[in-house]
């Protein structure tokens, strides 16, 4: 693999994962008489060629007129013979003489290729090309099919349905059906009862038998029932996040009304402290912040309305459909209700900062892979980021359904939205803050001032000792630094920090006033974090083109690829609208709709993620651990449900009851499991 290092270090990365094989020429053409494959070109199928793909074919094989280093890897021939250097990359059975082994396990310090650390081959990869050279570099243009494999446990494997990856090899790859259980349809499974033996109906909780049996299966036994003392404690915990008082815990203990627990959590849920409780939850969820983050970490003074937006809804047992609703697309829903504009704070929550030394292409860009990745972790338990820069490497999560899933914000606006304050909404006080922040910005500017004439006042000074009449007539590299000349370094450092004061108190005024922490859907508007406030434009400057969404060659802005439109995750079951047009999650074209679209998928009860993930975080608010113990990872790389049958019964018993968060917690906490001591038998 001797080619110009110089070269290819520098245009290496540029396209590494998106060049997958698209143009190889056809030599050996399969048909379904052909002998079987043998296990060296399985082993090339399996191994080899999406390694190539992957890593190798983005410069040197992407486009056959442009091939970095004239080192062409489409082929077995050229791949062998190498590049530039006129000397072969491969040697047939040494590894270790090979460039082209040595390129890839960074031996030779005169070429090192993937060149980025982060794309580096691992130590499995490396053995792989290892053995494919030793034993012949066998290559083959057939495809692999689920039945050409000898291993009897491929039989199983499923070729999942998506909208395409960036390779028929990743296309056609199979998945173990445990690897993908989230894809497939909730199930509604019977309720073993026979678990819980002879107990009458009204002892009896649909979760205990689905306990039960597990336990018995591995012949466990349940602990005892935890003393009351321990339950309350452990109900106001979680479900308000206070400890119980010691009124409450006396008349619990003493309480002999058989309903006395039902009843207990019934009025821990009608607390406001509840509210704020699951709020909490929810927050954290969907990384909320009151400042911006970034340099100037900027508050964000309006964003206290989307949080108590959440403890309204909370509190009021908002149907969880209807939730994800309003915060995806509360606007387009019904752009004259302030709830459902306040409700799209949402969409604000993650970090984000333009100024004038951003690039604005690349803020957007880095909100819109913020969004998307918000949205699938938030409410599908997936983790779209990796799909960014390459077909997923463990789930059916292909670079086409990364950008489709971001062309639904594309046309994503910020704005600060004029809301009325509602007369549920807390502003008690203001009057008082208000006045106390104009007085302290006052002061900071009445200092300012200070330094600005002691500046003034020297320079003026050196004017006159140098015999100038005004700065005109000094050179630019003969001025005194004007913006803090004849001030003591302490000095100095108060005029910088009082310039960010002035910035935070103006932002702390904007509190006081009716806005929302919201969106619209237009063309870009030059939203800039400097400005204090950013007004919806007018009529006029909400016309215009949306922003287009192209796949993203190693997900950098400057590499678009393929033109994408709006869509959802193919894999999940009955989403790949391709084959059928009309299907119930189809995203429309226009600028107006997208997210209504999205969020009515991802709330629809034929979603086979979505009640599952937020039971799942429910269990895990009550349990600590949830019946999948890595509740924002539903994939390949999370842990798989320990009671899969409770999981989905779970679900669908939390869609046929109204979506209700409340009537889930009081399923959960009547419960024996929940109700049992923490203390092992």
């Amino acid at each position: 693999m001797y080619v110009s290092s110089a070269r290819l270090a520098q245009t290496f990365c540029s396209g590494l994962c998106f060049a997958l094989l698209l143009s190889l020429p056809l030599i050996e053409v399969a048909s379904a008489e052909e002998t079987p494959l043998t296990a060296q070109k399985i082993f090339y199928l399996q191994k080899i060629r999406p390694l190539l793909e992957q890593k190798c074919l983005g410069c040197h094989g992407s486009t056959p007129d442009d091939i970095k280093g004239d080192y062409n890897m489409l082929t077995r021939d050229s791949l062998i013979r190498g590049g530039e250097s006129g000397e072969p990359a491969v040697i047939i059975g040494k590894p270790e003489e090979s460039p082209f082994w040595k390129a890839v396990t960074w031996k030779d310090e005169n070429i090192q290729m993937p060149p980025q650390e982060r794309n580096r081959l691992n130590a499995a990869e490396i053995a792989d090309l290892q053995q494919w050279i030793s034993t012949g570099a066998v290559w083959t243009d057939r495809e692999l099919l689920p039945s050409s494999t000898n291993n009897s446990s491929q039989q199983s494997s499923i070729v999942m349905s998506t909208s395409g990856g960036q390779s028929p090899t990743w296309t056609n790859r199979t998945y173990e059906p445990a690897d993908i259980w989230a894809y497939q349809p909730i199930q509604r499974p019977p309720v073993p009862w026979a678990a819980l033996g002879k107990k009458l109906n009204s002892q009896r909780n649909p979760i205990d038998a689905f306990i039960q049996q597990k336990l018995k299966q591995k012949q466990l036994i349940a602990s005892p029932a935890a003393e009351k003392k321990t339950l309350i404690r452990r109900a106001t915990y979680d479900l308000t996040g206070l400890p119980p008082t010691l009124k409450q815990i006396h008349e619990f203990e003493n309480s002999q009304h058989q309903d006395s627990w039902s009843l207990l959590i019934k009025k821990m849920m009608e607390s406001p402290h509840y509210g704020e409780q699951m709020a909490q939850m929810w927050i954290d969820v969907v990384r909320y912040a009151d400042t911006s983050g970034f340099a100037n970490d900027y508050e964000r003074p309006n964003a206290w309305r989307y949080r108590d937006y959440l403890v309204r809804s909370f509190n009021a047992d908002k149907p969880y459909d209807r939730f994800i609703i309003e915060q995806l697309a509360g606007d387009e829903l019904d752009p004259d209700d302030p709830e459902l504009l306040i409700a799209t704070g949402y969409l604000r929550s993650g970090p984000w900062e333009h100024t004038g030394m951003s690039v604005a292409a690349v803020t957007r860009q880095l909100f819109l892979d913020d969004i998307t990745q918000s949205t699938g972790v938030s409410f599908l338990a997936h983790s779209f980021r990796c799909a960014k820069c390459h077909d997923h490497k463990f789930d059916p999560v292909p670079t086409r359904d990364y950008y489709r899933i971001q062309a639904v914000f594309a046309p994503v606006q910020f704005a600060d939205r004029k809301v009325e304050y509602q007369p549920y909404e807390n502003i008690s006080g203001f009057a008082d803050m208000k006045e106390r922040t104009e007085r302290l910005l006052a002061e900071t500017r009445a200092q300012q001032q200070q330094f600005k004439e002691k500046t003034d006042a020297a320079i003026a000074a050196w004017l006159k000792e140098n015999g100038y009449q005004n700065l005109k007539q000094v050179a630019a590299d003969k001025r005194p630094p004007l913006r803090w000349f004849g001030l003591s370094e302490f000095e100095k450092s108060l005029l910088k920090i009082n310039n960010k004061r002035i910035d935070y108190f103006e932002r702390e005024l904007k509190r006081y006033e009716p806005y929302a922490f919201s969106v619209y859907n237009g063309p870009p508007n030059n939203y800039r974090s400097t400005k204090t406030v950013n007004l919806i434009p007018g009529a006029k400057q909400k016309q215009g083109e949306i922003q287009q969404t192209f796949i993203l060659a190693g997900g950098a802005i400057t590499a678009p690829t393929e033109k994408v439109t709006p869509g959802v995750l193919s894999a999940v079951a009955g989403s790949n609208s391709s084959r059928e047009p009309n299907a119930w999650n189809t995203i429309p074209q226009t600028s107006e709709g997208r997210r209504l679209a999205l969020a009515r998928w991802i709330a629809s009860s034929n979603n086979t993620l979505t009640a599952r993930v937020i039971v799942n975080r429910i269990w895990q608010l009550h349990f600590g651990t949830g019946l999948v113990a890595t509740p924002n990872n539903f994939g390949q790389k999370g842990d798989q449900p320990s009671h899969p049958e409770l999981l989905d019964w779970l679900a669908t018993w939390f869609m046929d009851h109204g979506w209700s968060i409340k009537q889930l917690h009081q399923l959960i906490m009547t419960s024996e499991t929940y109700q049992q001591s923490s203390q092992p038998v």
